[in-house]
C-alpha cells in the first residue's frame, strides 16, 4: 500500500531549474517523473533511528553558482593539504555546485576516460549517462530519499573508464561547501568497462556553518566484467547539515569493488553502503571508520548482497563514540538462492569513550542458500584497562595511552586509504575528533 503526500515542489520549479542548464530532454523527463515517483515512495527506514524530525524529505530546487579557481594556487588551504602532489594529478573540484576546477590527463583522454561535472556529461555523453543513471545500484523508486534526489540533484561527477584501460594513479575529487546556505544534492556516477581499473577518493569538506541545512549525496559504481574499482572517500561536513548519504555498487563477473571510507561528519547522518555482487566470482570489500561527537545521531547500514555464485563479500566497521553521540552499526550479509559456493562476512566493532555514548553493533546474515560460507563478529565495549595499563606502565600518561588505543583501533580502515594526502588528512579529522 502506498499513500501520496504532498511534495513543497512545483514541477515548473523542476522544468526552470532543468531548463536554465540546458539539460537533454531525457534528463528533465527524470526528473519530473521522479518528483511524481516521491509522492508515492516511502521514506527509508533506519533500523533503531527515528528520522520524521530530521526533515530530510525538505529538499527544494537548489543552485548555488559560485566562482571558478582559475588555478590550484587559489585553493584554501584546507583543500590544498588533501591534493595528490603529483603533478600529473586527475582532479575535479566542485565549490557548492559549481564545478570549480577540472583537470584530466591527455594520455588518459587519449585513452578515452571521461571525467567531468555529471550535468554537462549528461550532455556530451547522454547515451552513457542516461544508461547507468540512477538505472542499476540505485534505482529512482529506492526510496523517497532517492527519487527526490534524482528530481533535485545539483552536482556531483562522472567517470567512465572503457574496455581495457588500467588507470594508475588515482582519481581524487573534493566537494567544497563554503556558502553557509547551501544544500547539496550530490551524484555520483563511475562507470569502469570489462578489464579496467580505477582508483578513485573523494572528500566532502566544510568551510563554513550557519542555519541547518540538508545534504543528500548518492554515488553509484559500476564494475564491469574483471574490472576493479577502490573506491576511497572521507566526509568532513558540518555539525549543521543533516545528511543522507546512499553510497552503492553493481558488480559483474569477476570484477571486484573495495571501498575505504572515513564518515567523519559533524552532524546527524544516515548512511547506506550496498555492494550488490551480481557477478559469478564477483568480489566486494567494505570498511568503514566512524568518529561520534557530541549530540551527534548516526546510523550506519552495510550490505554486502551475493546474487553470483562464489561471489565474496566482506564487511569491516570500527566506530568510536564520545560525549553523548549515538550510533547504529547495520551489517548485513545476503547470500540469494542461487549464489552457491559464496563467502560472507563481517566484523563491527564499537569503542565508547564516555558514560553517556551508545553503540550499537548489529550483525545480520540471510541465507537463502546451502553450500556457503559465512560469519560475523560484533563488539561494544570501552577502552580494554589492560591495554592501558600496559602502556601506562611504559611511562606513557593515560591521554596519550587513549589515543595510541584509539588510532590503532582505527588503522585497519585508515591504512586502506590509497592516496596519502587524504590518510593524513583522515588521521588529523580523527585526532580532533577525539582530542
Amino acid at each position: 500500500m502506498t499513500t501520496e503526500t504532498t511534495l513543497p515542489i512545483e514541477k515548473d520549479a523542476i522544468t526552470s531549474f532543468s531548463k536554465a542548464h540546458s539539460e537533454p530532454a531525457w534528463l528533465e523527463s527524470l526528473r519530473l517523473e521522479a518528483l511524481s515517483q516521491a509522492s508515492v515512495t516511502p521514506m527509508p527506514k533506519p533500523d533503531k533511528t527515528k528520522i520524521d524530525k530530521w526533515n530530510l524529505e525538505d529538499m527544494k530546487v537548489s543552485k548555488v553558482d559560485s566562482e571558478t579557481y582559475a588555478s590550484l594556487d587559489n585553493l584554501p588551504d584546507e583543500v590544498k593539504s588533501l591534493l595528490n602532489p603529483a603533478e600529473d594529478r586527475s582532479l575535479y573540484i566542485q565549490r557548492n555546485h559549481t564545478a570549480a576546477h577540472l583537470t584530466l590527463s591527455k594520455e588518459l583522454q587519449d585513452k578515452g576516460v571521461i571525467l567531468m561535472n555529471l550535468q554537462d556529461a549528461a550532455k556530451e555523453h547522454p547515451e552513457l549517462v542516461q544508461k547507468y543513471f540512477m538505472t542499476k545500484s540505485v534505482p529512482v523508486t529506492t526510496n523517497k530519499l532517492t527519487a527526490l534526489h534524482a528530481a533535485l540533484f545539483n552536482g556531483g561527477v562522472f567517470l567512465y573508464v572503457p574496455k581495457n584501460v588500467v588507470i594508475e594513479e588515482p582519481i581524487q575529487a573534493v566537494f567544497v561547501i563554503d556558502n553557509h546556505e547551501v544544500d547539496l544534492y550530490n551524484h555520483v556516477l563511475i562507470v569502469a568497462e570489462d578489464n579496467s581499473a580505477v582508483t578513485y577518493v573523494e572528500n566532502y569538506i566544510s568551510l563554513a556553518e550557519g542555519k541547518p541545512v540538508l545534504g543528500n549525496l548518492i554515488s553509484e559504481v559500476i564494475v564491469g566484467n574483471n574490472a576493479q574499482v577502490k573506491y576511497g572517500a572521507v566526509d568532513t561536513l558540518s555539525k549543521d547539515m543533516q545528511t543522507y548519504v546512499n553510497r552503492n555498487a553493481y558488480v559483474k563477473n569477476d570484477g571486484r569493488v573495495e571501498w575505504a571510507l572515513g564518515l567523519m561528519n559533524d552532524g546527524n547522518t544516515i548512511s547506506e553502503n550496498i555492494t550488490n555482487l551480481h557477478g559469478k566470482g564477483a568480489y566486494g570489500d567494505t570498511k568503514t571508520v566512524v568518529v561520534g561527537t557530541g549530540n551527534q545521531i548516526q546510523n550506519f547500514t552495510t550490505k554486502v548482497i551475493h546474487f553470483g555464485k562464489n561471489s565474496n563479500g566482506y564487511i569491516l566497521k570500527h566506530g568510536v563514540m564520545k560525549d553523548s553521540a549515538s550510533s547504529i552499526f547495520n551489517g548485513i550479509g545476503k547470500i540469494e538462492h542461487g549464489a552457491t559456493k559464496s563467502d560472507a562476512v563481517q566484523e563491527s566493532r564499537v569503542l565508547m569513550l564516555s558514560p553517556q555514548a551508545r553503540g550499537d553493533a548489529n550483525p545480520i546474515l540471510l541465507i537463502d542458500e546451502d553450500d556457503v560460507t559465512a560469519g560475523h563478529a560484533a563488539s561494544v565495549g570501552r577502552v580494554d584497562p589492560t591495554q592501558l595499563y600496559y602502556l601506562m606502565s611504559r611511562g606513557i600518561s593515560k591521554t596519550e595511552a587513549e589515543r595510541l588505543i584509539i588510532h590503532g583501533f582505527l588503522a585497519p580502515v585508515v591504512n586502506q586509504l590509497p592516496v596519502e594526502a587524504v590518510k593524513k588528512q583522515l588521521t588529523e579529522v580523527i585526532e580532533r575528533k577525539v582530542k
